[in-house]
């Protein structure tokens, strides 16, 4: 136990430097992603601390330095039983994985924040990587209304799937909106010879996703042409609670994918087709 505990210690980087963030990326009226940023790097600063705290309380508990409690207890029992404790989770992003995964996963989040903070937001951003992928949905928007000076309530989301040789550079930021990448599709597969949906290979789950152009528009001038209204999920768990902010703790949005003339809603639908930001494992 005090192994794995020690395997896990050092693994985690050092809590986010706040301060330091701040004057990177100083919160502006025209940039709300540096926002975003400062959010999702406290909440991840409060699931770090939590994580190393209970590993070394529970290194201390095995010397006898301070007492097992029934907490430590679980969390011990969860790593010997490579699941991730549910104290973690409770302050914790949406996640199925076990253990091993987690941790590797989380790390993975770390890093990508820190880079964001030691030079500049993405031109393409990880949308698996975000502990609260709304506030980065509303980031966006935010950034169009003031751009242009729109009501926020005015506006939506339209969507465009490319990938290399389609024109578009995932390495050069658009000049409105976002791109995304990270996404698994379940219960089909993108074709790329003719940018629809298509139907699953055999005895093939998943199908990594294309990057796809986040666009933030005026509602009323958005027009989606034959498109499945493919709904995101953080998890395979299609199911999720109403958290404090009014959001689905797992639901994320839809995106409207293009699909054949010869399919309808009902074709996807019947399949389960969904779109997820991570896998169990």
């Amino acid at each position: 136990m005090n192994e794995a505990c020690e395997g896990i210690l050092s693994k985690l980087p050092k809590n986010f430097d706040i301060e330091y963030a701040q004057k990177r990326h100083p919160i502006t009226y025209e940039e709300s992603m540096n926002t975003v940023l400062l959010q999702e790097i406290l909440r991840f600063n409060r699931l770090l601390s939590i994580v190393r705290s209970s590993l070394i309380d529970i290194k201390k508990a095995i010397l006898g330095e301070v007492v097992m409690s029934t907490e430590l207890e679980q969390i011990g029992n969860a790593i010997f039983d490579n699941k991730t404790p549910a104290a973690w989770m409770k302050r914790s992003y949406p996640s199925l994985k076990p253990l091993a995964s987690y941790i590797v996963d989380f790390v993975e989040r770390l890093d990508f924040m820190q880079k964001w903070i030691d030079e500049a937001a993405p031109p393409s951003f990880w949308i698996s990587g975000f502990f609260f992928t709304q506030s980065f949905l509303t980031g966006i928007k935010q950034n169009y209304a003031r751009k242009y000076v729109i009501p926020i309530d005015e506006i939506d989301m339209d969507f465009e799937v490319f990938h290399e040789g389609d024109g578009k550079d995932k390495d050069k930021t658009p000049s409105d909106g976002a791109y995304i990448y990270g996404m698994y599709l379940e219960g089909s597969k993108w074709d790329y010879d003719i940018n629809r949906l298509q139907e699953s290979s055999p005895k093939v789950l998943f199908t990594k996703m294309p990057y796809i152009w986040v666009k933030p528009a005026k509602f009323v001038d958005i027009k989606f042409v034959h498109t499945y209204k493919c709904p995101v999920y953080k998890t395979l768990d299609r199911r999720g609670t109403l958290s404090t902010t009014g959001h689905s703790t797992n639901f994320v949005l839809f995106i409207e994918l293009p699909m054949q003339e010869c399919h309808d809603q009902k074709h996807w639908v019947k399949r389960g087709v969904a779109l997820v930001t991570q896998l169990n494992d």
